[in-house]
């Protein structure tokens, strides 16, 4: 342990932030998660002498959360880490880690919360006698998908769309455009959902609703020559939550939970029942599948992170499409 530390205040005496990197992956190979977490706080602190080795503290931070048995993974689970990983420490540390274990090791509050969404995410039993920061239910209800996850690995983070829907179920768009309406609750819910897309990267949102049909609403943003593709509620629910946890090309991710959450506030707005939150699960359950789903192209290539759903009231006569995407 005192050879292992002597290397490390040598590397960061010399600012040497490949070397740092290097003895991440050495000590990650042995399993020497002491020196590991060590390594973090001589790097974290280096700043205060102007050494600006961060990189190499989040690497460590994001290692011990990934790999690390979870007394050691809880050590970087506060508020102050994680700041600059490629996502949330609180979905890193759910993909290896059993709730159980991480709930011993932790204090209660907000981010062990946070946890528990992801873990429950992944299938495991969460107690429901925890502070819930999103007021949503940690278990998963009938009506809702399986979610697309993230696999966070030492070469980076996989975190795939859902499927689109074949193009033989497509049929082609018209383009006359109902009456536009306000509805700054969908615009202001949809928005929120891509934010790390629009503020942090290259990406646009843009949301329309109208009195009319749902190929009505894709034509209002201008669409003249698309397609529609009817998909499922879930599959619907599948991509506003893949949209709200992704950062985009150069956003951060914000994780699953935020995903899901984002899904159920943009399916709140829809509904007209934001202003009611929280709001009984089988409600949400129950706005979901009274709509008209669809997946809609303008026959454009693919741009990376796209999010192209409309969304049709037949008993109201209300449609809204969305049209969100985020390119390198």
């Amino acid at each position: 342990m005192a050879d292992r530390l002597s290397d490390i205040d040598d590397l960061i005496h010399r600012a040497d932030l490949d070397g740092l990197v290097r003895m991440v992956d050495t000590l990650c190979a042995g399993a020497e998660w002491s020196s590991l977490l060590e390594l973090r706080n001589r790097s974290r602190d280096a700043v205060s002498t102007g050494r600006q080795l961060w990189p190499a503290a989040t690497l460590a931070e994001y290692r011990l959360a990934l790999w690390a048995p979870a007394d050691w993974a809880a050590r970087v689970l506060d508020e102050d880490s994680g700041r600059f990983t490629i996502g949330p420490l609180t979905e890193v540390v759910a993909q290896r880690h059993e709730f159980i274990d991480l709930r011993a090791a932790l204090p209660e509050g907000p981010r062990l919360g946070f946890i528990a969404h992801e873990c429950a995410l992944r299938g495991q039993s969460v107690s429901t006698d925890l502070a819930n920061p999103l007021d949503i239910p940690f278990e998963l209800q009938r009506w809702e998908p399986r979610y697309c996850l993230a696999e966070y690995s030492d070469d980076g983070i996989d975190a795939p769309a859902p499927p689109l829907p074949p193009a033989s179920e497509s049929v082609m768009l018209p383009t006359d455009v109902g009456e536009v309406v306000d509805d700054p609750e969908v615009t202001l819910a949809v928005r929120q959902l891509v934010e790390p897309w629009t503020t942090s990267s290259n990406g646009r949102a843009e949301v329309v609703a109208v009195e009319g049909s749902a190929a009505s609403a894709v034509a209002a943003l201008g669409v003249v020559d698309g397609r529609l593709s009817r998909i499922s509620p879930s599959d619907a629910m599948a991509w506003l939550a893949w949209a709200g946890a992704s950062g985009g090309a150069h956003g951060r991710r914000r994780g699953a939970a935020i995903g899901r959450f984002g899904a159920w506030w943009t399916v709140a707005a829809l509904a007209d029942l934001a202003d009611a939150w929280p709001v009984p699960p089988h409600e949400i359950g129950d706005a979901l599948t009274s709509l008209d789903w669809y997946w809609w192209d303008g026959g454009e290539p693919r741009l990376g992170w796209e999010l192209q759903l409309a969304a049709a009231d037949l008993s109201e006569g209300y449609a809204w499409a969305i049209s969100a995407y985020d390119s390198v």
